[in-house]
């Protein structure tokens, strides 16, 4: 098929190679325009451009797709079907229609459930057990087309937001291959009205702990938010007073039963347990080993360093 590819972040770059390595031709790849990064704020490549340079596809970097020239531009390329990935831009009705498929997007969720900008953050913190990816034919509503294919999979209890960012961008991949395969005879499926819930985007302010929540919910805070933001604390030790601690990994400690027999029932935040590569904190219920963390300033370092070098007693 003749594929218009749209796609920004890490997670699209994948699923474009998968359609060029399954013998689509890709006859335009449109992304967003470089933009400043880092300390010097040089304009820099998104993933999705560098891949399709390397891939020497032809890229569109339009600030907008509203503008009647883009239109014509898009026309012109004659595609069979677009396929969008996390693209970042808002398709007007004009461009939805122009494919003789029309545009499909995968989306990172079984919708109707997490619609939006964050839909693996917000199942790892809402403690969902299941997720997925879904081939959806794009309509003018956010995230509310018809359903063509699905694929599910498991949360575990260690998934970050990075690893199930990876495995659901190699369903995606699989997922568009397998769509793409079979479109005359895939049915549509309606997405239902019951069970709803928005995505919306991350913000730093949620990154901060709250330890009076119990040890599993801050957990999946910690795990939603790596690697961004990475959920943070305010923390006190014999050498500071009020530094900002960033938490990559804990584990929970449910019950007495679970470590060397020690009930945890102290306020919340209290470093209970400290030394000999350990940093146990209490929260509203149950607490939380810490595993990996980072000081302001300092790079990441496994706890038994941690401990080694400081010695805090309390978050907050």
């Amino acid at each position: 098929m003749r594929v218009v590819f749209a796609g920004t972040p890490d997670f699209s770059k994948g699923v474009l190679e998968a359609l060029q390595q399954a013998g689509h031709t890709i006859v335009g790849v449109y992304t967003q325009p470089d933009r400043p990064k880092g300390r010097g704020r040089v304009l820099s490549a998104c993933p999705v451009k560098e891949k399709a340079i390397e891939l020497n596809l032809p890229i569109f970097q339009p600030e907008s797709l509203k503008a009647e020239a883009a239109h014509h531009e898009f026309a012109a390329l004659k595609a069979d079907v677009m396929v969008v990935v996390a693209y970042g831009q808002i398709l007007p009705k004009v461009i939805l229609d122009a494919p003789n498929y029309g545009c499909l997007n995968i989306h990172a969720s079984l919708l109707p459930r997490w619609r939006g900008a964050a839909p693996i953050q917000r199942a790892i913190i809402s403690g969902d057990k299941q997720t997925g990816i879904g081939i959806m034919q794009m309509n003018e509503g956010l995230d509310t087309g018809d359903i063509l294919l699905e694929k599910t999979c498991d949360i575990l209890n260690t998934d970050t937001a990075q690893s199930l960012h990876d495995k659901l961008a190699l369903l995606g991949a699989q997922g568009i291959v397998e769509a793409l395969g079979n479109l005359d005879s895939l049915s549509p499926t309606v997405q239902s009205e019951d069970g709803v819930t928005y995505a919306k985007k991350l913000t730093k302010d949620e990154a901060w702990i709250d330890w009076g929540k119990t040890a599993v919910e801050i957990n999946q805070q910690i795990r939603a938010f790596n690697p961004y933001p990475i959920a943070q604390a305010h923390a006190k030790s014999d050498k500071f007073d009020d530094k900002v601690l960033r938490i990559l990994s804990a584990r929970v400690i449910h019950s007495v039963n679970e470590h060397k027999g020690k009930a945890y029932d102290a306020e919340p935040g209290k470093v209970v347990e400290y030394g000999k590569g350990a940093c146990v904190v209490a929260t509203g219920d149950g607490a939380l080993s810490l595993e990996k963390v980072q000081l302001a300033g300092k790079k990441v370092a496994d706890i038994k360093d941690f401990t080694n070098a400081y010695n805090l007693s309390k978050l907050s």
